[in-house]
């Protein structure tokens, strides 16, 4: 986010909320207040005029993509890139980066992307547009992190892996170097992974 003047955050949820702390910190180091150009998305029927965190929220009915930049903070990968399509296709997407990350020179972002506090990014990485990178993961050297990942918070992946799209990744699970995930897998947490390799669309959950 640079030098925005307004911003949808679209989802209201925890992880919405956290979002919102990024642009906070974000917006301060641009001497913008935060709670007059931020506003939450909602749907019509789920609109009322109480104020979350001190933004307000918007209806979907009253949103002009003309007038903001938007950013999807919703977890779920699936429900994350059905939200997308459905946004007005003038819609444009900013990147929130949040001042703690630490993210070298030699990473690439798509659009729509997210990363929190304590993240940290190395080198000759692609991160593709709508991944989220939660708290404190690190992502090795020549990673390919794919459209709309998801990676829960203390993540870490070693080098050389290729996740491919709308994969979430659960809190504190490990990747070992050279690992490929397909689309649309779901890893839970706490997992140490050492040799995957599956089919497109497969679900992976591990106990």
């Amino acid at each position: 986010m640079k030098n925005i003047k307004k911003l949808c955050i679209v989802g209201v949820g925890g992880f919405a909320r956290e979002v919102l702390l990024i642009a906070i910190e974000l917006f301060k180091l641009e001497g913008i207040n935060y709670s007059e150009n931020t506003f939450f998305l909602v749907k019509d029927e789920d609109w009322s005029e109480e104020f979350i965190m001190g933004v307000p929220q918007l209806k979907e009915s009253d949103f002009d993509p003309s007038l903001f930049e938007v950013i999807v903070a919703v977890g779920d990968p699936i429900l994350r890139k059905k939200i997308v399509e459905k946004m007005p296709k003038n819609t444009c997407y900013t990147t929130l980066v949040h001042p703690n990350a630490n993210v070298s020179d030699f990473v690439t972002i798509g659009e729509g992307v997210i990363i929190t506090s304590g993240v940290k990014v190395t080198c000759n990485i692609v991160i593709g547009k709508h991944a989220q990178l939660n708290l404190n993961t690190i992502i090795g050297h020549d990673c390919d992190i794919g459209d709309y990942v998801t990676a829960s918070p203390s993540v870490s992946v070693s080098g050389n892996c290729k996740i491919g799209e709308r994969v979430f990744i659960g809190t504190g699970a490990v990747l070992r170097e050279g690992l490929e995930i397909v689309n649309k897998v779901l890893l839970e947490w706490e997992q140490s992974l050492s040799k995957l390799y599956m089919k497109k669309a497969c679900i992976l959950v591990i106990h």
